[in-house]
Parts: structure tokens; C-alpha cells; sequence
């Protein structure tokens, strides 16, 4: 299986939890919701080179298991996916993201994805 991204470096996932639930979020005033984007852009721009995918929000929510497909509610809000030469390079690319700054509580997942054996 090919690797996809940069010799010297590996993928890493990052999964973005919100401490707020969507009631909350709807306190968000359309000049606060501009700022964050803001911020977000600069972010994004100052880490284009390690931005793999810049990921998306993470919606409507379904878990499959052996007795079938329901809905289900939890943390994860959005990820992104970097490229990164270490774990903690890549955990410290997020060390500024605007989302921890959001709402207190607010984090980030950082997970090691490394190219499948064979």
C-alpha cells in the first residue's frame, strides 16, 4: 500500500471536542462567529504545508455495531489531518488553534495514524 504523504513525516488526526452543547453555540454572536473563522483561515494558512485535510465539522452522528445502526451524541465537533516529522510536532501545530480558545474546555485529540504493515 502506497504512503501518501511526505518521506520523514507521518499522518496524524486530530479530533476537535467542544465542551459546549448546541444550545450554547447558538449564544454565538454572527461577529464572534466571523472572528473564529478568521482566526481559523490564519491558522490554516500559517500550517498549509502540514495540512493534509483541513477537515470539517462532524454532524448527524451514526455508530454500527453486529446489532445494526443507530444515532448517537458525544464531544467530537471537527478534525483536520497534518503531516508532521514527530507526535509532538504535530501535537504542537494545534498548540495555537483557535478552537481551544473558543470556549473554555474546548480540546484536541491528537492521534498517530501510521501507514498500514505490507
Amino acid at each position: 500500500m502506497a504512503v501518501n504523504y511526505a518521506p520523514g513525516t507521518g499522518k496524524f488526526l486530530a479530533i476537535l471536542n467542544g465542551a459546549a452543547d448546541d444550545a450554547d453555540n447558538a449564544e454565538f454572536t454572527e461577529q464572534e462567529r466571523t472572528e473564529f473563522m478568521n482566526a481559523w483561515a490564519a491558522w490554516a494558512q500559517k500550517n498549509e504545508r502540514a495540512l493534509v485535510d483541513p477537515g470539517s465539522p462532524l454532524f448527524r452522528k451514526k455508530v454500527v455495531t453486529a446489532k445494526g445502526v443507530e444515532d448517537f451524541t458525544d464531544s467530537k465537533v471537527g478534525y483536520a489531518i497534518v503531516e508532521a516529522k514527530s507526535h509532538e510536532d504535530a501535537a504542537q501545530l494545534f498548540s495555537a488553534h483557535p478552537h481551544i480558545a473558543l470556549i473554555p474546555g474546548n480540546s484536541i485529540e491528537v492521534l498517530e495514524c501510521p501507514p498500514i504493515p505490507g
